[in-house]
Parts: structure tokens; C-alpha cells; sequence
């Protein structure tokens, strides 16, 4: 048995090598949330991922959410969370709440786990060093108007300089999607497109979006791979990509397009997926590419 065992983790390692050898040296942007925060399996089998990808030579750069814990919080506080478009509505005492979640509990939380598991880790929101300008985002309605939803913002700018010093050294950036404007009001940013934007300004080899599902799915539940910008249009104009993952989708096709090698929305339920994505033959979800 110990043989066979040792003959399967032989395969497994000469099936990533040449992976290890192509992706040595590239950046490759990790969007952390929902499911995959959910138990301590999950979470320490995605640290050892983003550990062992630095150790290989890979630059890990992690973006992560965390909007059930910011709902649980408001839901203690009596207040009550509201979406619009799927946008939390921002008031200034939610917005207190979302730094303390996101660039408090979540971020050094996620830091923690990359320490615990053999990794250096640094904690930053978009406002620490002007990593991330933000501006003010207002949803458009059926009607013309705009709808004013708060302090909810969308990427202005990254301060790259920031991002590559961390990059290019022996830490792994883990970043809280929170933004600031010029007068230093802070915004609440999707962890989805600050990834996106992330992987665009460092030109990314990858940009890795984990989900709840087991990637984008066709009408009879099979899981979509290798599209490119038109066939995802297509799926879009018949129906096949709707709701939730239509930001998902935007932001892996902006990132193609905008010099990202490749895009992949996989599921953050199976352990170790963002390795079985990034080193072997069949990976775990979809992928995307110019």
C-alpha cells in the first residue's frame, strides 16, 4: 500500500512539473470568498496552495471578500442588510462595519492561516499606501436615473509600484476590497473586479475567481471550458450566463482583454482547488481566454 501510495504522489508530481516550470516566475491573482471561507479544511487547504505556489517560484497575489461576515455582523448590530442591483447599500455606520470586517477579522485572518502554514503573509486594504483610488459608484435605472447606494465604489486606479515591491518579494499580498477617493472617503469595492483590475495592472499569467458552483455551467448543468470573449457572448445573449455570475463573467473577459493570459472561475468547495487548477492536465472549472 505505502508503495502504491508513493507511486500516485510520483505521478502527481511529474504531472505538475512542467506546470511549476511555466508558471515560475508569473503572477497569478487569487480572488478568495464565500464557500471557501466556510470551514477549516477549505480554508487551510487554500493557505498551503498559496504557500506552495510562492515556494515554487510562483507570485501569488490574493484579493479576498467576505460578505457573509459582514452580514452576520450588521445581523448582531440589529441592522438590516440591503441590496441593490446586488450591491449591499453603503450608509456610513455599514461602511464602519465593512472596514472592520473586511480589513480587520477577514484580512488578517486569511494572513494568519498563510503563516500557519508555512507562508509570509501581509494584510492591506486599497487605502493603506493609495494602493487603491476608488470613486463613487451609482447604479443606472430603467428609467435614466441614477440610484444612490452609498459608499460603494468602483476601481479608479492601483497603485502598482505598491503591488509589485510585494510581488517580487518573499510575501504574499492579501488585500481587503476597500478603496479610498481623493478626499479619503472610503468605499466599499467588489473583491470580484478589484481582482480583476488587480491581475490587469500587474499583467497577470492568471486571474482565479472562486466560487459556489463548480464553474459556468450550460442549461443542462455541464460545466463550460476553453471560451473565448465570442463564445461567452453568445452564452450571455441566449440566457446561458445570468444573475450572480454575470460580474464574474464581465470580469474575467475584461481581464483577457486587458492582458491577463487567462481567467478561471472554479468552485472554492473542493479542497486544493486553486492548485488542481493551476497544476494539472484537466483542472476543477472554467476557463477563459482571449
Amino acid at each position: 500500500m505505502q508503495n502504491e501510495q508513493a507511486h500516485v504522489a510520483a505521478h502527481i508530481l511529474t504531472e505538475a512539473l512542467p506546470y511549476i516550470q511555466r508558471f515560475a516566475g508569473t503572477t497569478i491573482v487569487i480572488k478568495y470568498g464565500g464557500n471557501a471561507m466556510e470551514n477549516d479544511e477549505l480554508k487551510n487547504s487554500f493557505a498551503r496552495d498559496i504557500v506552495l505556489m510562492k515556494a515554487v517560484g510562483m507570485r501569488p497575489v490574493v484579493v479576498h471578500g467576505g460578505g457573509p461576515q459582514i452580514a452576520q455582523l450588521l445581523e448582531r448590530l440589529g441592522k438590516e442588510s440591503k441590496f441593490i442591483q446586488g450591491m449591499r447599500v453603503t450608509d456610513n455606520e455599514t461602511m464602519s462595519v465593512v472596514e472592520m470586517v473586511l480589513g480587520g477579522l477577514v484580512n488578517k485572518e486569511i494572513v494568519s492561516l498563510i503563516q500557519s502554514n508555512g507562508g509570509k503573509a501581509i494584510g492591506l486594504t486599497g487605502k493603506d499606501a493609495g494602493l487603491i483610488k476608488a470613486k463613487k459608484m451609482s447604479l443606472p435605472t430603467e428609467s435614466g436615473d441614477l440610484l444612490d447606494i452609498g459608499q460603494v465604489g468602483e476601481v479608479d486606479s492601483i497603485n502598482t509600484a505598491v503591488l509589485e515591491m510585494l510581488a517580487a518579494s518573499d510575501v504574499i499580498p492579501v488585500i481587503a476590497p476597500i478603496g479610498a477617493d481623493e478626499k479619503g472617503v472610503a468605499y466599499n469595492i467588489n473583491a470580484d473586479f478589484v481582482a480583476g483590475a488587480v491581475a490587469e495592472v500587474l499583467k497577470a499569467e492568471k486571474l482565479i475567481l472562486l466560487t459556489n458552483v463548480a464553474g459556468l455551467q450550460d442549461k443542462d448543468g455541464n460545466v463550460l471550458t476553453g471560451l473565448d470573449s465570442e463564445r461567452v457572448k453568445e452564452l450571455i445573449d441566449d440566457g446561458t450566463i445570468y444573475g450572480g455570475m454575470l460580474p464574474k463573467i464581465e470580469c474575467a473577459l475584461s481581464a483577457v482583454k486587458n492582458g491577463v493570459a487567462s481567467s478561471h472561475i472554479i468552485d472554492g468547495r473542493v479542497p486544493h482547488a486553486v492548485l488542481l487548477e493551476v497544476l494539472t492536465d484537466k483542472g476543477v472549472g472554467t476557463l477563459i481566454t482571449r
